[in-house]
């Protein structure tokens, strides 16, 4: 009943509201003033829940939220609201020639919104970059309904603090994001795709250092997977096969390019693998022939957590880790680990972003006892981060002092305090309670 009293006192006070962020503000005011705790929704894609109520927290979700505000056909610079699904913002941007700098494989369902609050990382990161760098402004509503407008479109920007990057990647502990400015690039007509076996991961690392000196401007992908992963793909995936002829590979890498001139990039596609074969770093590829094999292609990597699900009972873990010693970590898990699990990798190579994933066919305290704490502390030790790209939400946010330093986090607190002084917006989430209050 109580629950139900919050609810119909939020409507109510939505009365003469007449724009989204008014609605948003109104709501926190009421909220901030009986201190009953919010949680923003978007998508609910997010994996650590960080848009999942704990107990009886006032949801506030965004979706209706979902206008493209403008679009600036010269600098690329697209303004909308938090609601819009990704999907639909790639769809806008690819009838006017431009595309996303971000891309997901939940795009069908996220909002740029919890893109944003979480700083999601994606596919096309090593070519643009995280959201830090293509997020020109955004409005975001304080706990207290104050509207912080910093809605700015101006690629340089000098004066003062930069505020608006507290709340990329904040997981809407500091505020909810209503509005974005986004710098988006321009599509570029050649794209090309390259499936590719090496015998080892020292091979893959150097392919990666070759890729990068000589593919330099074009490459916009480079993506791994071991065998294990290839193998659930093959047993999990409807309508998968392996482009490679049948072999064991113990590593696959997919590069893809991204350029203006087709046949240059294919030239300077087949050139590098030319030489890396030469050179002993790949063992077998194929370079897709048309958009379909290059979509299936990136089928058996995007497709690998819905096969790990249809596998069992998954354990997951998305971890930043040095390339070098990147694959260290998976090694000796799997000889922790001896027949209780399978181990899983694959990831985003081009910028050090495991996701490790130990399966299994039920839930088991004797598996975790054996991964956790283990896992965070290999990471701490190698000066990595526990969380790359899909942030601490409730589930990691006990464990942030595996990656950032006390004093860090204490900072961390004290933001927090002075944005929220009552603790209500997405509390338990990003930051430990105990240093909180």
């Amino acid at each position: 009943m109580l629950s139900r009293m919050k609810t119909l006192s939020c409507l109510q006070i939505l009365t003469g509201c007449t724009n989204t962020e008014a609605r948003v503000s109104s709501i926190l005011k009421y909220c901030n003033s009986r201190c009953l705790a919010v949680v923003p929704q978007g998508g609910n894609t997010g994996l650590v829940g960080g848009s999942v109520p704990v107990f009886d927290e006032v949801i506030i979700n965004v979706s209706s939220m979902n206008n493209v505000i403008s679009f600036d056909k010269v600098s690329g610079i697209l303004v909308c609201e938090a609601g819009c699904i990704l999907e639909n913002l790639i769809s806008f941007l690819d009838n006017r020639g431009f595309i996303m700098p971000l891309d997901l494989g939940a795009k069908g369902s996220c909002q740029i919104g919890g893109n944003v609050s979480t700083n999601a990382g994606g596919l096309r990161l090593l070519r643009y970059g995280s959201l830090h760098g293509n997020v020109l402004g955004l409005e975001a509503v304080l706990a207290n309904g104050e509207v912080l407008d910093m809605l700015g479109t101006l690629r340089k920007d000098n004066t003062g603090y930069d505020l608006k990057h507290l709340f990329i990647g904040s997981e809407g502990s500091l505020g909810i994001v209503t509005k974005v400015s986004i710098l988006t690039p321009p599509k570029l007509s050649s794209v090309n795709v390259a499936f590719l076996a090496c015998k080892d991961y020292f091979s893959c690392q150097k392919l990666l250092l070759e890729a990068k000196r000589k593919l330099g401007e074009i490459l916009s992908a480079f993506e791994f997977l071991d065998e294990q992963s290839m193998a659930l793909a093959l047993s999990h995936l409807e309508g998968v096969r392996n482009p490679l002829p049948p072999s064991l590979h113990n590593f696959y890498v997919l590069i893809e390019t991204t350029g203006s001139n087709e046949s240059y990039d294919r030239e300077k596609l087949e050139a590098f693998l030319l030489s890396a074969m030469e050179g002993g770093l790949i063992s077998d590829g194929i370079v897709a022939q048309d958009i379909q094999q290059a979509s299936s292609v990136w089928h058996i990597r995007e497709g690998l957590p819905e096969a790990l699900i249809k596998a069992g009972a998954n354990y997951k873990y998305d971890l930043s880790l040095p390339v070098e010693k990147l694959y260290n970590l998976v090694e000796e898990m799997r000889t922790r680990l001896e027949n209780l699990a399978t181990v899983v990798a694959y990831g985003h190579l081009g910028d050090g972003n495991l996701h490790l994933n130990i399966s299994a066919p039920q839930y088991d305290d004797a598996i975790l006892a054996q991964i956790e704490p283990f896992v965070y502390e290999w990471t701490s030790k190698n000066r990595g981060s526990i969380s790359a790209e899909h942030g601490l939400g409730l589930m990691k946010a006990n464990k942030i002092l595996y990656s950032k330093s006390p004093a860090a986090v204490n900072l961390m607190a004290s933001i927090k305090k002075l944005l929220d002084p009552n603790g209500i917006v997405n509390p338990y989430k990003v930051l430990p309670q105990s240093m909180i209050h």
